[in-house]
C-alpha cells in the first residue's frame, strides 16, 4: 500500500515506496557509462530521477506505465527535487491500487456531468442541441474519463470535460457581452473542440498516445468523425459546416496545428478561450509549489517566462 506521495517528498528524504514509471531514457555519462534517466509519478505530482548503477533487473522494470517500487534518496539540484534510485522491485499486480497514481480531476466527475448535462439542455438552436448531444453521447464514456493531454495542460483523468466545461463557461460569460456572437455555436465548439483526443489518447495511468494520434492527430481524427455523424443526421443549414469550422481552427494558428485559421467570430473567440484556458493551467500548476515572493522556473510552453507569485498569495 502506497504511502509516501510525490508532494510530500523533501530534501533528504529516504523513499521505500511505488511509484509509476512515466518515463525512461538510456543515457551515456561523459566517461562512457550508462546511466538511466527516469521521470517517477503518482497521483500527486511527478519527480525526476536517475538510476546511476544499471543492472539488467532495472531495465526490464523500468518500463513506462509500470508500477514498481523504489528504494532511494531525495535531493534539492537546481532549486528543484530529484531522486536517486538505489534499487527497484517488482510490485504484485494484484495488491496495486490505480487510484494512488493515476492523476485526476479535482472537479469530481459527478459535478461535471450534472454541469454538462445542463449545458447539452441549454442550446435554442434544435441543430445545434441535436448534433452536440449526438456527438458526445456517441463518445460520452472516454469523453468524461480521458486526460486533455500527455503533458502540458489537463494531463489527468477527466480532463477532456474539465477543460471543455472550463472553456463552455468562458464562452458562455463571452457571449452575453458581445449580442453579436451566436452563443450556442460558441458553447457547442467548447464542448466538442477537444473530443477527438478519445481517440488521440490511450487512458493509462500514464497517458500515451495512439498510432492514430501520432499519425493524424486529434484535430483531424475529430473532423472525420463529426462528418461522419452529421451525414447520418441529414441536417439542412449551416450549422454543421459552422461547427466543422470551428473543431478544425480551434488552435488558432497554423503552426499550432490548425489546418485553416479561424474566420468566423465564434471560431475566433473559441481559439482565443482555448489558449487562456490552457494557458492558466499550465501556469496554475508551475507556480503551485513556488513560495510567495519567489518565481517559478522557466515555463517552456509561456514563451520560456518564469512567473512571479506576489507575496500574500496562497
Amino acid at each position: 500500500m502506497k504511502v509516501e506521495f510525490v508532494k510530500d517528498l523533501k530534501d533528504g528524504s529516504h523513499v521505500h515506496d511505488e511509484f509509476i514509471v512515466a518515463s525512461v531514457n538510456k543515457c551515456v555519462s561523459d566517461k562512457g557509462k550508462t546511466y538511466l534517466n527516469i521521470t517517477l509519478q503518482d497521483k500527486t505530482g511527478v519527480i525526476p530521477a536517475k538510476k546511476w548503477d544499471v543492472l539488467d533487473d532495472d531495465l526490464s522494470l523500468l518500463v513506462p506505465g509500470r508500477i514498481v517500487e523504489i528504494d532511494g534518496d531525495v535531493t534539492l539540484y537546481k532549486n528543484a527535487l530529484q531522486m536517486k534510485i538505489v534499487s527497484v522491485y517488482k510490485v504484485d499486480e494484484e495488491l496495486i491500487d490505480l487510484s494512488a497514481f493515476r492523476k485526476v480531476s479535482p472537479i469530481p466527475l459527478n459535478e461535471m456531468e450534472e454541469k454538462l448535462e445542463r449545458y447539452l439542455a441549454s442550446f435554442k438552436n434544435e441543430d445545434v442541441k441535436l448534433i452536440t448531444n449526438t456527438v458526445i453521447s456517441r463518445f460520452y464514456k472516454k469523453y468524461v474519463t480521458y486526460p486533455a493531454a500527455i503533458k502540458i495542460h489537463h494531463e489527468f483523468g477527466s480532463g477532456i470535460i474539465h477543460h471543455s466545461l472550463a472553456m463552455a463557461d468562458l464562452a458562455d460569460a463571452v457571449a452575453k457581452l458581445y449580442p453579436s456572437v451566436d452563443r450556442d455555436i460558441l458553447v457547442a465548439g467548447a464542448l466538442l473542440h477537444d473530443i477527438g483526443k478519445t481517440i488521440e489518447y490511450k487512458d493509462l495511468p500514464v497517458p500515451e498516445q495512439t498510432v492514430e494520434g501520432k499519425l493524424v492527430g486529434h484535430i483531424s481524427l475529430m473532423y472525420a468523425e463529426f462528418k461522419k455523424i452529421v451525414d447520418e443526421l441529414n441536417i439542412k443549414s449551416e450549422v454543421p459546416l459552422l461547427l466543422e469550422h470551428m473543431i478544425l481552427a480551434h488552435h488558432g494558428q497554423l503552426e499550432f496545428g490548425s489546418p485553416v485559421l479561424p474566420s468566423t467570430r465564434e471560431a475566433l473567440l473559441l481559439s482565443m478561450i482555448d489558449l487562456l484556458d490552457s494557458r492558466m493551467m499550465v501556469l496554475d500548476k508551475a507556480l503551485e509549489n513556488v513560495k510567495p515572493g519567489e518565481f517559478s522556473e522557466r515555463i517552456w510552453a509561456m514563451d520560456n517566462v518564469s512567473f512571479y507569485k506576489p507575496k500574500g498569495s496562497k
